[in-house]
């Protein structure tokens, strides 16, 4: 009889401490992560080809480091890039998937603006305030 009841016991620490887990797990998978945090982030589609790229790259040549995003077409060509770094910032929209060198780019480096237009047939044109 004393087994019996040390095996009633038992089931129902048993089942005290499943529950109180079952509630902990709950909980825990409600939680959503505030931050996500790396050195880069790459976004590819179903063939495991980069199509948008954010990363810093790294200080040289004279120029401080450079954080830089990138929208990637399906021939892997950018077509978007946004950067930013101590001297300035950028925005350059390229053409469509079939140009090579249409392009609109907006730069900002310390005090100066400009915005650069080139057509697929080689005209350009820089407009500055």
């Amino acid at each position: 009889m004393r087994w019996q009841r040390a095996a009633v016991i038992l089931t129902v620490v048993n089942l005290v401490l499943l529950t109180f887990n079952f509630i902990e797990m709950r909980a825990a998978a409600q939680t959503v992560p505030q931050v996500l945090r790396g050195r880069a982030l790459e976004i590819v589609d179903a063939q495991g080809r980069a199509r948008a790229t954010l990363n810093v790259q790294p200080a040289g040549n004279g120029h401080s480091e450079i954080v830089l995003f990138r929208l990637i077409n399906e021939r892997q060509r950018p077509a978007v890039k946004i950067s930013t770094s101590e001297e300035g910032s950028g925005l350059m929209l390229a053409g469509g998937a079939t140009t090579r060198e249409t392009y609109a780019a907006i730069d900002s480096t310390g005090p100066t603006n400009q915005l650069h237009l080139r057509n697929e047939d080689g005209r350009e044109q820089l407009i500055k305030p």
